[in-house]
C-alpha cells in the first residue's frame, strides 16, 4: 500500500499565436531535454487559428523556460492525466 500523498501528472496545453513560434518553443523545450507535441489549438481553447504545444511536466519550469527565452504564449490550460 503506498503512503503519502501521490503526486499526478499533469499535461499542459500551451497556446501560441502562429506555428512559428510553437516551433521555437518546441525546439527550445527540447535543447532542456523536454518532449513536447505540437498540436493544432482545440477550437473550445482559443477563437481562430494557432497552435499549441503539449507538455507533461512542472508548469513553473515550463513559464520558466519561456520567459527567460522571451517567447510569448497566449494561454495555458491544465489537465491531469
Amino acid at each position: 500500500m503506498l503512503s503519502g500523498i501521490v503526486n499526478a501528472m499533469k499535461r499542459y496545453t500551451i497556446t501560441f499565436s502562429s506555428i512559428t513560434i510553437a516551433m521555437k518553443a518546441q525546439s527550445v523545450f527540447r535543447s532542456e531535454g523536454i518532449r513536447t507535441e505540437i498540436i493544432r489549438t482545440p477550437r473550445n481553447l482559443a477563437s481562430g487559428c494557432g497552435y499549441s504545444l503539449v507538455y507533461d511536466g512542472d508548469l513553473e519550469t515550463a513559464m520558466y523556460i519561456l520567459e527567460n527565452r522571451g517567447i510569448k504564449f497566449k494561454s495555458v490550460m491544465e489537465n491531469i492525466i
